[in-house]
């Protein structure tokens, strides 16, 4: 089965660029013009990956975004951005984006972004069968097949992006991983990828399962280097 790509932006020659070279790459494709529009297909149409304008009639990508990730939608989203629009970059990673591109783009970078999202994403966690057994750590624990995590016995919640990350940092506890290993890691890119990207998501794992973000417990920075996942008792 062709994986489905919703395709949201009000330029038409854009659309028709991305539609045209998805197909080629056996995807089949969806299209929206608007945020409201992208909303609805999203929920009657089921995408396994959104690409996402940010400016939008109507209703901007922010929004759209964050609207998903509010309904516990976490389909895979990579943001589509102008230059200069550097605060909305990082503010659509903070609230649910996986990625991000800034236009002008090529259509072979957005074809290999898509097949790296997707790749790490597939069936939800892009997780290999012999990893699935649970990771405990502390009060911490993460079971990868079923998607589930829990923090003093309280489900926590995730974007696809932010899971992957953390199931990798609780395979690798106590090692000190650079943004760049990090970066390939999890987003498995075939070239350069941007760190800033690994900064917001660990930034949004803080949030989630350390107790006070400004001295975290489970992840350290490293500084100069990256980050360290720490092993912690169970209390």
């Amino acid at each position: 089965m062709m994986q489905k790509i919703l395709i949201v932006d009000d330029e038409q020659p854009i659309r028709t660029l991305l539609d045209y070279n998805l197909k080629q790459s056996n995807f089949e494709t969806i299209m929206a013009a608007d945020g409201e529009q992208a909303v609805e297909k999203v929920e009657n149409e089921n995408p396994d990956l959104i690409l996402l304008d940010l400016m939008l009639p109507k209703m901007d990508g922010i929004e759209v975004c964050k609207i998903l990730r509010q309904r516990n939608i976490n389909t895979p989203i990579i943001m589509l951005t102008a230059k200069g629009e550097e605060t909305d970059k990082v503010l659509g990673l903070e609230i649910g984006a996986d990625d991000y591109m800034t236009k002008p783009f090529s259509p072979r970078e957005v074809i290999a972004r898509v097949k790296a999202v997707l790749r790490r994403s597939g069936e939800r966690t892009g997780i290999d069968e012999e990893e699935g057994q649970a990771l405990r750590t502390g009060s911490l624990t993460v079971h990868p097949e079923q998607y589930e995590a829990y923090l003093n016995d309280e489900a926590l919640e995730f974007t696809p992006k932010e899971f992957e990350l953390l199931v990798y940092f609780m395979q690798n506890k106590n090692r000190v991983l650079t943004r760049d290993q990090l970066l390939s890691a999890v987003w498995n890119y075939d070239f350069a990828g941007d760190t800033r990207i690994v900064d917001v998501h660990v930034s949004h794992l803080r949030e989630k399962i350390e107790e006070n973000t400004r001295k975290p417990i489970f992840i350290k920075t490293v500084r100069g280097i990256g980050y360290k996942f720490e092993e912690q008792k169970l209390k």
